[in-house]
């Protein structure tokens, strides 16, 4: 055997595979290249980040709706093993889905975190809200109940899960969305965001609302929920339902009113004898309260089929939100007196 040749020369062939794999692994490993779902979930999480880094007393606004159930979700990859660094806040009208109340809970207490609620009721009993004559719906009183809770909680910055495409309004906001001293929204005073820097700089008094999920669209939403596998609220599935029509939507018909000692927290919200009342197979495209919700007719009952749904759509998602619908403008002047 002459010297230098190998003793096997099925070894040299098998070499040269093992040295290709290798390659291929260490260029796969080295990729940047990030789809789609996965740049949002990054910028997301870092905008999660820096609140944590830049902000004294941060809340997060959860309500138990699909986007701050997202929210979540990048909070526990930003911040994991630790404990989630914020508290959750909601803000009830009285008026809430049972479903949703009871899924808000359990994952409060699932992930371990405070969670703090506060109510229109309360306010009501403690002269920071007043019901106004006429208006059924109290998604507007909302706005006191929150901005006392901030000054209770002295919070510096509450996330939310807004979105720019949800509504016109929405899509002037920044990531960062600078509230004044009155916790007051003005579309013209806010910072910009070169290079994705953010300026938390705050006065005394003044907070900051951030939005991580600016940039994703409804159809981000549901396909994230599907990756992550999320649990959400069964009201987002088919379901019968009592429903009535009321301008040109259908609202669910609100809960008897059983105690006789205390005025109908429903008043007004009811189906008058005029409005045709059907029990219909639906779901909710987008959640508030009863009164302000407008339910879908679908047969939907799992992920696949809502995102089937959302992609043939041609109304908005808010389209089915009645407090939307009070006026052109109803979202930006509720933002601009503090709404979340």
């Amino acid at each position: 055997m002459e010297a230098g040749c190998p003793l096997n020369h099925e070894s040299v062939p098998i070499r040269e595979i093992r040295v290709s794999i290798n390659f291929l692994n260490l260029a796969a490993m080295s990729s940047y290249h990030l789809d789609h779902l996965q740049y949002l979930e990054t910028e997301a999480i870092h905008v999660l980040r820096e609140v944590a880094a830049e902000f004294e007393r941060p809340a997060i606004l959860f309500s138990g709706g699909k986007d701050s159930i997202c929210i979540l979700r990048l909070a526990e990859k930003a911040f994991r093993p630790s404990d989630i660094p914020m508290p959750f806040l909601n803000v009830e009208t009285g008026h809430e889905f049972p479903e949703l109340i009871e899924f808000r809970d359990r994952r409060a207490r699932q992930l371990g975190a405070k969670l703090i609620v506060r109510t229109v009721e309360e306010a009501f009993a403690k002269g920071l809200a007043t019901p106004t004559p006429g208006q059924i719906s109290r998604n507007q009183l909302q706005i006191p109940v929150l901005l006392a809770a901030i000054e209770e909680f002295r919070f510096d910055c509450c996330v939310g899960g807004a979105r720019r495409d949800e509504e016109k309004a929405r899509a002037k906001e920044r990531f960062f969305s600078f509230r004044d001293a009155f916790g007051q929204w003005d579309p013209k005073n806010q910072r910009p965001e070169i290079w994705n820097l953010y300026n938390a700089r705050l006065n005394p008094g003044e907070n900051m609302r951030v939005f991580p999920l600016s940039n994703w669209t409804e159809m981000d939403v549901w396909e994230y929920i599907r990756q992550e596998r999320l649990e959400v609220p069964s009201i987002y599935f088919t379901h019968e339902r009592e429903c009535f029509r009321r301008g040109g939507q259908w609202l669910p018909v609100p809960p008897p009113h059983t105690d006789a000692t205390r005025p109908d927290p429903y008043a007004g919200a009811r189906p008058t004898a005029k409005e045709p009342v059907r029990r219909m197979a639906c779901r909710v495209r987008t959640i508030a309260d009863m009164i302000s919700t407008g339910m879908i007719e679908s047969r939907a009952d799992s992920v696949d089929d809502i995102i089937a749904e959302v992609a043939a759509a041609r109304v908005t998602e808010r389209g089915s939100r009645a407090d939307d619908k009070a006026s052109e403008a109803a979202m930006e002047d509720r933002k601009k007196a503090g709404y979340f």
